[in-house]
């Protein structure tokens, strides 16, 4: 019995050993996968997510005299919801006035204190005069008694007399200078209230400017329209945001019937990326509906955004059509094309391979061969091949079993200078659409302008 439990064990372990063998040489076995080479329209083309944008907008901003009323920044209090239509002169917005009454408050202060000061300089000097008047009607009454004393001297010794006479003449300098300390006070005193009075008349000018601008923290609407939320570095502006007195837009008012996509364009691709290429929109809201457009500005300079590990450069593209389904801030997907090539040999781009030369694995009269081409443009699926191949190839999408030892079929030197010289010739096509496209973009531009057209009409 234990001779047959051993037994039907180990039948069982050689078994196993004998299906895991079987297994793995089977799946050894490589299967070549093949693919026809094509000859058609080639359409070159790069896609890039955008957000629409209004082509122009009316800005609505907040007051303009923040900076000279002392205010840097303020929060909007209250912003009525993105999306409302409103009519011009309607209620938009309310900014926060609590730093600006402060502000005014102490305004109102230091203009009380000036009065106050004015006052009591005006008491003061009062006080001073009559003091001043007093001294002065005190020595007149001295001095005419003086007057008297040397009338009734006229007899006396010349001693007498002249002590008389030098007495008078000490009360009359007396008198002068008290004249002269009045004239001075006077003076002082204008002075001083010219002073204030400068000081009052700036603080009212302060005040009326600080008021002035209290009245403009209510917002209306400079024209009929949509209301579009601003956007900042660090999204959108809605109640409880900040703005600057650098930058005071609150909202903004789109003219919806010119309607442009914001993208942006990796740096790797930004070299392809021409002024007056057109473009295939779909809007993510509504991908059963196409829009053509237009590139009509391409950024010099890249930027960093947000998620984005390589500089994106910024591109806008003009809608053509005009659709109420379009508003601001919706997400689209352009298709940028770049070129088309009529009728041209193209492969698959996982057949394609580049070493010191470009060459694609083709079976040749029973066998696999690593074929030199010259190749040309690509787009995200395939690749042109100017010579190396016919339609009536196929070409290996994965390499071969024993891929080291597949040899090479190279070209010509005659056929290589031929698809070079082939080459030249599509680049200076292209080079000739490119400019054609841009001149027609500059020309609508220059058209624009002289209509009085432009990107944004700001509104104070």
């Amino acid at each position: 019995m234990k001779k047959s439990i051993v037994y039907g064990l180990v039948a069982l372990v050689v078994a196993a050993i004998a299906y895991f063998t079987l297994k793995s040489d089977a799946s050894s076995s490589k299967v070549d996968i093949y693919a026809d080479v094509k000859k058609s329209n080639f359409v070159v083309a790069v896609n890039a997510t955008g957000e629409l944008k209004a082509k122009k907008s009316i800005k609505i901003q907040g007051p303009q005299g923040m900076r000279s009323a002392g205010i840097y920044n303020t929060t909007i209090k209250d912003l009525i919801p993105e999306g409302t239509v409103v009519k011009k002169g309607e209620y938009v917005a309310s900014l926060d006035k609590t730093e600006l009454a402060t502000k005014i408050t102490g305004v109102q202060t230091e203009i009380e204190k000036e009065l106050t000061k004015l006052e009591q300089i005006k008491i003061d000097t009062a006080i001073q005069m009559k003091g001043i008047r007093d001294d002065m009607a005190n020595m007149l009454f001295s001095m005419a008694q003086e007057r008297l004393e040397i009338e009734r001297n006229k007899y006396e010794p010349k001693m007498v007399i002249e002590q008389s006479e030098l007495k008078l003449r000490n009360s009359e300098r007396s008198m002068d200078q008290l004249r002269g300390k009045t004239e001075l006070m006077v003076i002082q005193s204008d002075a001083k209230v010219r002073e204030i009075q400068a000081n009052l008349k700036q603080l009212d000018s302060k005040l009326k400017q600080m008021t002035d601008v209290a009245s403009s923290f209510m917002i209306r609407a400079p024209e009929d329209g949509m209301l579009i939320y601003e956007r900042s570095w660090n999204g959108k502006k809605g109640p409880g945001s900040q703005i600057s007195a650098w930058d005071p837009t609150v909202a903004e008012l789109p003219d919806l019937t010119k309607m442009t996509s914001v993208a942006y364009i990796n740096e790797i691709d930004i070299s392809k990326i021409k002024k007056g290429q057109k473009v295939n929109i779909k809007v993510d809201a509504f991908p059963e509906i196409d829009f053509d457009g237009q590139i009509i500005s391409v950024a010099n300079i890249g930027q960093e955004l947000r998620g984005q590990e390589a500089k994106v450069f910024e591109i806008v593209i003009s809608i053509n059509q005009v659709d109420d389904v379009l508003r601001p801030s919706m997400t689209t997907t352009n298709e940028i094309e770049i070129y088309q090539y009529e009728e041209v040999v193209n492969i698959p781009l996982e057949a394609f391979y580049s070493d010191s030369i470009d060459y694609v694995f083709v079976k040749n009269k029973g066998k696999v061969v690593r074929q030199q081409i010259v190749s040309g443009a690509s787009n995200e699926n395939n690749i042109i091949v100017v010579e190396g191949l016919d339609v009536a190839d196929k070409v290996l999408l994965t390499p071969p079993e024993s891929e080291d030892k597949v040899p090479y079929n190279y070209l010509t030197k005659e056929i290589v200078d031929q698809g070079t010289k082939k080459l030249e010739q599509w680049k200076d096509a292209k080079s000739t659409f490119d400019k054609t496209n841009e001149e027609f973009v500059k020309g609508e531009e220059d058209q624009n302008k002289n209509m009085g057209g432009g990107d944004k009409i700001i509104m104070f």
